[in-house]
């Protein structure tokens, strides 16, 4: 009796580790998505930080814990480990933000951490240039973006010309963030990807789209934020 048991535990651990990268892959996008477009609200002033603390440590511990789970039972296999333990480096990046919102933590060690991930991230884009042109994008996409989050926590730089680049970084997380990791999530759980050049080319066109728009909406929000300042600025002097 003891070795059918023992055979139904070895096809459990096959299928933990078969599931390992669909589980992180393509479930933990849908949620990385949508608190990246939040995050992005929180960068143009829509959201206010505190009130989106709660989803990125909800969303970052999800990518701590789960991967961890799934190494634990992954065996060594090479496959799994590398599909899995990307996910960290989001993990800590959304748990880390969550905590600065809530405790009012000063954010230049969060961003020298960003450039570590920001790095990393682009490995990975060079890595799937030649087995996914899609991903190779969205990778790139991510290395993007956690370069600005550098660029502006780590360095203090907060303009480039005459961009304002908060508001960039929030509009293009806004713009990007549901299309990088919310649709492959469930294009691949459907069984829809695609790993062809031409739908590389097709997603580098709309990473150009959406830098343009980045731009223009990113000059709109502080053309307003001046005005709303002036404006105020007006009244208090009226006041006196």
């Amino acid at each position: 009796m003891a070795a059918p048991r023992r055979f139904r535990i070895d096809q459990a651990e096959r299928s933990v580790r078969g599931l390992g990268r669909p589980l992180m892959g393509n479930v933990g996008l849908l949620f990385v998505g949508v608190v990246l477009l939040v995050n992005g609200l929180v960068a143009i002033g829509v959201v206010d930080g505190r009130g989106a603390a709660p989803l990125n440590l909800f969303v970052g511990s999800a990518q701590i814990v789960v991967p961890t789970l799934v190494l634990a039972q992954s065996g060594g296999d090479l496959a799994v480990v590398n599909a899995a333990w990307p996910s960290y480096l989001f993990g800590f990046t959304y748990l880390w933000f969550g905590l600065i919102q809530i405790f009012d933590i000063d954010g230049r060690g969060f961003g020298w951490y960003c450039s570590f991930v920001a790095v990393v991230v682009t490995f990975l884009a060079i890595r799937s240039v030649g087995t996914d042109p899609v991903f190779a994008v969205i990778w790139a996409t991510w290395a993007i973006i956690w370069t600005l989050f550098f660029v502006m926590l780590g360095l203090g730089v907060t303009r480039a010309g005459r961009v304002d680049l908060g508001h960039f970084t929030g509009w293009f997380v806004i713009l990007l963030g549901i299309p990088t990791c919310t649709v492959p999530a469930l294009l691949l759980l459907n069984g829809l990807w695609t790993t062809s050049v031409a739908a590389g080319y097709g997603a580098l066109v709309v990473l150009a789209i959406a830098t343009v728009l980045s731009v223009a909406l990113a000059q709109r929000s502080a053309r307003r934020d001046t005005s709303a300042d002036v404006g105020h600025d007006v009244k208090a002097d009226l006041r006196v």
